[in-house]
């Protein structure tokens, strides 16, 4: 009888872990080591590529333009993830002490924006932040308010009202990454606060710990899994971000995604390859020492 369970559950398993292993070498697999492959070829023409064993794709990918491009990229991740971080735990902490009838609205607000394509919501935020735009209407509104103030009562009015360039700039592509990857960043740490026993903080407050100690000796260590998984769901697809610099940036602005998209574009698939292929390998030992440094090996 064992063993005919252990026959069943053995189908059962196989049926269930065989698609999903198909799909991961179909589309993920194949088409990484299909990049890899690339990745060590020489252009021949406009389009044959010929695989020569060659490094000098890495060796380009190396040069001083395209680290600093690197560098750009992962400094801009690591303040849009910091950003999210921020603003994200209070939220989650929010949501998380909201009470059963407000919890499941809370968290529809917080997931609904992936409703929608992210191209139409970055186009949405090019609305909102230009020199036209709802934003600046909004801060022009509120100074000329502020103009008829200092007027009622006798005093030199305001200037007249200059438009604010929030677009096409590191600020755009910034706030558009942090608008994409919020719910990220919330919905991993809701997750592990909503698992922590709330008899742990008020036994905190029993023994005369402020309202800051409890959070930093109770809250904070219970939610690392969430903090970390957060924190890594927003930093790796920041970091590789193309949409966002190429729709809200400018020239200056462009990360490691935009020249890797060109590259692929203008039929350079060798040097676009070794870009990607060291993209994922930068990204994978940052992420390791990051996971070992915050304890949490078994999150990786």
């Amino acid at each position: 009888m064992a063993e005919q369970d252990w026959k069943a559950n053995k189908r059962v398993f196989a049926a269930v872990s065989v698609p999903t292993l198909l799909w991961t070498l179909l589309f993920f697999v194949i088409p990484m080591a299909i990049v890899w492959f690339y990745s060590f070829g020489e252009n021949r023409g406009l389009t044959e590529i010929e695989f020569s064993g060659t490094l000098e794709n890495y060796k380009r990918a190396t040069e001083f333009l395209y680290l600093s491009i690197f560098g750009k990229s992962f400094a801009v991740a690591a303040l849009v993830t910091l950003i999210c971080l921020i603003v994200g735990f209070p939220v989650a902490m929010a949501i998380t002490f909201a009470s059963e009838k407000w919890r499941p609205w809370l968290l529809l607000g917080i997931m609904l924006p992936f409703w929608t394509n992210l191209l139409i919501r970055t186009y949405a935020l090019m609305m909102l932040l230009g020199t036209q735009g709802f934003a600046n209407k909004g801060l022009g509104a509120l100074w000329d308010g502020a103009s008829w103030l200092k007027t009622l009562v006798g005093m030199q009015p305001l200037p007249t009202w200059e438009p604010v360039q929030l677009l096409f700039n590191n600020f755009a592509v910034v706030f558009g990454l942090v608008y994409v990857h919020l719910p990220f960043m919330v919905l991993p740490l809701y997750a592990s606060l909503e698992k922590i026993d709330g008899r742990l903080v008020e036994a905190a407050a029993d023994l005369y710990s402020s309202p800051f100690t409890a959070f930093r000796t109770v809250t904070l260590p219970l939610s690392m899994p969430g903090l970390v998984a957060g924190t890594l769901l927003t930093f790796i697809p920041a970091a590789g971000d193309y949409i966002n610099a190429e729709l809200l940036g400018n020239p200056t602005t462009r990360m490691v995604g935009n020249e890797i998209q060109d590259l692929f574009a203008a039929g350079d698939y060798p040097t676009a390859s070794s870009l990607s292929v060291t993209l994922m390998a930068a990204i994978v030992v940052l992420v390791f020492v990051y996971v070992r440094r915050a304890g949490t090996e078994e999150l990786v």
